[in-house]
């Protein structure tokens, strides 16, 4: 009996932290007016090209000085890109990057880090789908935790955040999204709660 209370418990506990996760995200949008960074970083997905346009109507507004656009489908060339973004000619030879390495979030937190220390970019506009962006944030603090990231977060066809429950695939995409979020939450406690390096060693004192 005790067992079976418990596991209720859990499960509404569960179910509160989804409503709260999916209103915080249904409140996201439409995102504040970030202020200048040093790059717009574009995360692709499930809804690209609403991202990548608004990635790119970041930088045409002098938010950004580069734009990279991390895990870029491999057999996509420049020119596709491109077209999609909307981006003048210019803008776009200048100061836009891609990235084709990432193929997960991780990976795209991964590409993003390596590609801020190689511009010594200390701030970063991260532009991604609403439902996306709780996790996206999680996962690329873990990989740049001196860099400011500001996240910008993209309403797209994919999920309707206010009525996520009211189809099996958003409803299947809003759980997905919140259970993967929840696990990495418990990873980076679990990190924060490991042990710390040594403090070192005092010099002996001379004479």
């Amino acid at each position: 009996m005790k067992t079976l209370a418990a596991l209720i418990l859990i499960a509404a506990i569960w179910a509160v932290g989804l409503a709260a996760f999916a209103d915080r995200i249904d409140r996201s949008t439409p995102p504040r007016d970030p202020d200048p960074a040093g790059g717009v970083v574009v995360l692709t997905g499930q809804g690209s090209n609403e991202r990548i346009i608004a990635g790119a109507s970041l930088l045409e507004d002098g938010k950004g000085r580069r734009m990279l656009i991390s895990g870029v489908n491999r057999e996509a060339s420049r020119e596709d890109i491109r077209r999609v973004s909307k981006t003048v000619r210019r803008l776009y030879d200048c100061c836009v990057d891609l990235g084709f390495t990432a193929a997960d979030t991780v990976g795209n937190a991964r590409e993003t880090a390596e590609w801020a220390r190689s511009m010594r970019y200390k701030s970063l506009i991260i532009v991604t789908a609403d439902y996306h962006m709780p996790r996206a944030m999680l996962e690329l603090r873990s990989a740049m935790p001196g860099l400011e990231l500001q996240p910008y977060p993209v309403a797209t066809p994919v999920m309707n955040a206010h009525y996520w429950w009211r189809t099996s695939r958003t409803a299947r995409l809003m759980v997905g999204e919140y259970s993967k979020y929840l696990a990495i939450l418990g990873r980076e406690m679990v990190r924060g709660l490991g042990p710390k390096d040594a403090e070192p060693a005092p010099a002996p004192a001379k004479g």
